[in-house]
């Protein structure tokens, strides 16, 4: 089979997971943000709400602060602080931002393993 096979089975097992845990209406920009959190997170560098208003490339501010209540709301991110600096709020995957990133983790070898 070739690659473009198994990362097509890779989207439509994705678009699966995707209905199971994350909330009906999360749009791509959500979506992207939330990516963007989580990967900050695993790297031991956490996006402090400031740092995630700059990602232009993601959307303009206003849209940013917006998609940030509704992974909240969601469940999907926190913010904590760090330290003693109580003025910086940073943000944080949850359990259930964590969960399905675990199992979209797992339908990696699922893609390239089926025929």
């Amino acid at each position: 089979m070739s690659n473009t096979n198994a990362y097509l089975r890779f989207l439509n097992l994705l678009r699966a997971v995707e209905v199971s845990f994350l909330p009906p209406g999360l749009d791509p920009t959500a979506k992207c943000l939330l990516e963007r959190i989580a990967c900050q997170h695993d790297q031991g560098q956490p996006l402090t709400i400031t740092e995630a208003m700059a990602l232009h490339e993601v959307a303009s501010p206003a849209t940013i602060h917006r998609k940030i209540d509704d992974l909240r709301t969601a469940g999907l991110v926190d913010t904590e602080f760090q330290g003693d600096n109580r003025r910086t709020k940073y943000l944080i995957p949850t359990h259930k931002a964590r969960k399905y990133f675990d199992k979209v983790n797992a339908l990696l070898p699922n893609a390239l393993s089926a025929r």
